[in-house]
Formats: C-alpha cells, sequence, structure tokens
C-alpha cells in the first residue's frame, strides 16, 4: 500500500510540473509578442530582418543554452560562493528526463534576455553579427548573470557579496536578470553600432523616424502583457505544497499577490506613461502607454511576491513615468539611437523596480536588504556593459557590426535577405525599394536638416 503523504507528494510533484509546463509554453508566446512590437515601430524595409532576428534568437538561442548556457549558470553559482563547481554535475540535466521540465523554464528565461537586444538595434546591425551576439548572450552573458542571482552564486543569500550583507537578492521573475541585463546589452550595441542615417543632423539634434504600424506595436504590446502573467505568475512554480501529515494545500494567497501586483504594476505604468507623454507632447500618445504598460510589468516582475500591492501601484506607476524622460535622456543626451527604447523600458525600469523592492516590502524595510539589492543592480549593469562590449569589439573586428550604406538606404530585408515583407508597395523596376517607393509605408518622411532621407 502506497503511504498517504508519497501519495499526495506524487500529485504535488504532477500538478506543479503541468503548471510549470503551462507557462513556460505562455512565456514562449512573448516572441511573437515582441516580434510585433519591433516590426511595428521600424520602417516597413526593415520588417522581415526584424522577423529573422527575433526567429534566431529563438532558434539558435534554445540550442545554445542547452549545450553551453544551462551549465554555465551552475559552474558561475559556484564559483562566486562557497560552493563547489562539478562540470559532470552542472551538465547533469543534458541526459536527466526528470531535469528537462526545468531546463525549459529557464530557457525562455533566456530567450526573452537575447531578443530585447534586436530593437534596440534594429534598421542597421549585420545580421551575421547579430547571430554571433545572440549565441554569446546565451550562453555566457546572460548565464553569468543568472549564475550570480538564481544559481546561488556572487548576490545569494550564500555568495560571497550576499553572505557578507547577510541576506540575498531579491529578484523573483528577472526585472533585473533578464530585463535590465537585456535593455543594457541593447544599449551598447546600438552606441556600438552607431545611429541610422538621418537620426540626427548636423548639429547633433535627434530627428523622428516613425515606425510603420503603430497597430502591430500595441497589439504586441498586449500579447507580451500577456504572457507576462506566465512570466510573473508561472514563477511561483509551487501551486501545491505538501504537509507534513500528507495534505495538500493550494498556494492560492501567494498566487494571488503575484497576479494582483503584476497587474496593478501593468496598470500603473500604462497609466503613467500616458499623462506624461500629454505633459511632454501636449496629447497622449499610445505607442508611449503602450511603453509604459511595459514598463510597469518590468517594474514589478523582481518584487511581485516581496511587496504589498500598494507598492506595486507605485512601483509600475515609477516605471511608467520614468520612460518618456529616460528614452529622451538615451536619444538627446547619450546620442544612442535605441530604436524600441530597450533601455528606457527593460533597463531602467528594471533596476529602479528591484532596487526599492525593501522600500515596500511586506516584511517591513531592511537597510542590508536595500544595499544588497542596490549592490546587485549595480554588479550585473557593469557585467552587461563590461562583456557585451568586449563580444561587440571583437564581432566589430571580424565580421562587422554594421550593414553598408547601400543596403541601410534600400532596407534590410532586401539587402540582407532578398524579401519584401509588403510587396503590393514595392515599386516596380529591378531595384525595389521596400518602403514602399512613392506609397509610404514606414510613417511618413524624416525631416532633417544638412542630411538626407535615406
Amino acid at each position: 500500500m502506497i503511504p498517504l503523504q508519497a501519495e499526495a507528494s506524487a500529485i504535488a510533484a504532477g500538478v506543479n510540473n503541468v503548471w510549470v509546463l503551462v507557462v513556460t509554453f505562455l512565456i514562449f508566446f512573448m516572441q511573437p509578442g515582441f516580434a510585433l512590437l519591433e516590426a511595428g515601430q521600424v520602417r516597413a524595409k526593415n520588417v522581415g530582418n526584424v522577423l529573422m532576428k527575433n526567429m534566431t534568437d529563438w532558434i539558435l538561442g534554445t540550442l545554445v543554452y542547452f549545450v553551453v548556457g544551462a551549465a554555465m549558470a551552475t559552474v558561475v553559482g559556484g564559483l562566486t560562493s562557497s560552493g563547489t563547481v562539478d562540470l559532470t554535475a552542472a551538465f547533469a540535466y543534458v541526459n536527466d528526463p526528470t531535469a528537462w521540465i526545468g531546463w525549459l523554464f529557464g530557457a525562455v528565461f533566456a530567450m526573452t534576455a537575447a531578443t530585447i537586444v534586436s530593437g534596440a538595434v534594429a534598421e542597421r546591425m549585420e545580421f551575421r553579427a547579430y547571430v554571433l551576439f545572440t549565441a554569446v548572450m546565451t550562453a555566457i552573458i546572460y548565464p553569468v548573470v543568472v549564475g550570480f542571482t538564481w544559481g546561488g552564486g556572487l548576490l545569494s543569500s550564500g555568495g560571497y557579496l550576499g553572505s557578507l550583507l547577510g541576506t540575498g537578492y531579491l529578484d523573483f521573475a528577472g526585472a533585473t536578470v533578464v530585463h535590465m541585463c537585456g535593455g543594457i546589452a541593447g544599449l551598447v550595441a546600438a552606441k556600438m553600432v552607431g545611429a541610422r542615417k538621418g537620426r540626427y543632423d548636423l548639429n547633433g539634434e535627434s530627428q523622428p523616424i516613425p515606425g510603420h504600424s503603430m497597430l502591430l506595436a500595441v497589439l504586441g504590446t498586449f500579447i507580451l502583457a500577456f504572457g507576462w502573467y506566465g512570466f510573473n505568475v508561472g514563477t511561483q512554480a509551487t501551486i501545491l505544497a505538501v504537509g507534513d501529515d500528507g495534505s495538500l494545500t493550494f498556494m492560492g494567497a501567494a498566487l494571488g499577490r503575484v497576479a494582483l501586483v503584476t497587474t496593478l504594476g501593468m496598470g500603473a505604468g500604462g497609466a503613467m506613461a500616458m499623462l506624461m507623454s500629454a505633459r511632454y507632447q501636449g496629447k497622449p500618445d499610445p505607442l508611449w502607454t503602450a511603453n509604459g504598460l511595459l514598463a510597469g510589468l518590468v517594474a514589478v516582475t523582481g518584487a511581485v511576491p516581496h511587496v504589498t500591492w500598494w507598492g506595486g501601484v507605485l512601483l509600475g506607476g515609477l516605471g511608467g513615468f520614468l520612460v518618456l524622460p529616460a528614452f529622451r535622456y538615451t536619444v538627446d543626451t547619450l546620442k544612442v539611437d535605441d530604436v524600441c527604447g530597450v533601455f528606457a523600458v527593460h533597463g531602467v525600469a528594471g533596476a529602479v523596480g528591484t532596487a526599492l523592492i525593501p522600500v515596500f516590502a511586506v516584511a517591513g524595510f531592511s537597510a542590508s536588504q536595500l544595499a544588497l539589492q542596490v549592490l546587485g543592480v549595480v554588479v550585473i549593469a557593469a557585467w552587461t556593459v563590461a562583456a557585451s562590449g568586449l563580444t561587440l569589439y571583437a564581432l566589430d573586428l571580424t565580421v562587422g557590426l554594421r550593414v553598408t550604406e547601400g543596403e541601410e538606404a534600400e532596407g534590410l530585408d532586401l539587402g540582407e535577405h532578398g524579401v519584401a515583407v509588403y510587396p503590393e508597395f514595392v515599386a516596380g523596376g529591378d531595384s525595389p525599394m521596400a518602403d514602399g517607393g512613392s506609397v509610404r509605408t514606414d510613417g511618413g518622411a524624416v525631416g532633417v536638416t544638412g542630411g538626407d532621407d535615406e
């Protein structure tokens, strides 16, 4: 006869594993959301290139993360803590079917970090260079951050810095581990690739280059928001717990807090961005509202189980409030052409939201926790800047980071892939223009001073 507790444990394990698989599939659905969001914010002649990069993130990223990335996180966790490093154990998941569900759950997070970069470097980065950077991102850059945090390394309670402060770094679902890492990598890449032709005039003033479809961008935002419930609520992987007496307990309170804070943060972020766009531009802007909604989600992603509901509102609202000024600072002051504003949405919101978790914590304020949160943000940011910069520098010396001027003017769809996503708008002749020729499908002409509109 099977003991009651063993039977309960088997039921709980089965239900929890199915739950993890379902939310993993939901997170994967964020990939088309990113593709639509980014495609809508570029000119029509570059949409196919954006789609190709998003597909490559998944195709190549999963392979690399399986062969190298997941093990790298385990190794880094051991190297930066008092633990031991066992390479055989680090790669044990490869031949262990019981570990494959957990690996897949980790892989979709890795793909999210990698695909964020494509939105920053759209319309001018060489495809080969992007593919190679994605490989490094999923093999080394992102896994090292995971090793520092979720892998029990440097910033965890058992890591060298965490143990020094007597606590562990809090980032529940990856506001900094995933989103800030991707946002900062995107910022570095956009800086090193350089601005699009026509983005700045001869006086260094930024000029708008409208995307071709706000409809796609906003639709992508809603798909991302839907998938985000898998990201945040899904990280609460235990939905049935087994008591000492063999009883099963539904983790409704934990799931409810995560779901509520995610929803309130999302709403507050969108509302604040809408107000800020109306303040800066005179009228509420749909695209800025969409970016604020996403920034609100990023801001609470690390905090959802740790903060009060009103703390989630304030963190999400702060993320949305900062989106527009952070983007303007990136473009106008730093002179970085971040096409989709990934640094403002993912980098700034992730950093601020995660650093301030102790201020709104359910358990009360802790100075040592606040110190570790701020230190953790700095460590992750510094590693990402250094690793991304070194990788991109090496790629620039070897394959080159940027397409030719001719390819950029023609459009990356034709120049890099030989396709036109909108063939009905292609002009006749042997050299069709994928931005529509005389029919402008890319949002209108770009007004520049002292430059040309290519």
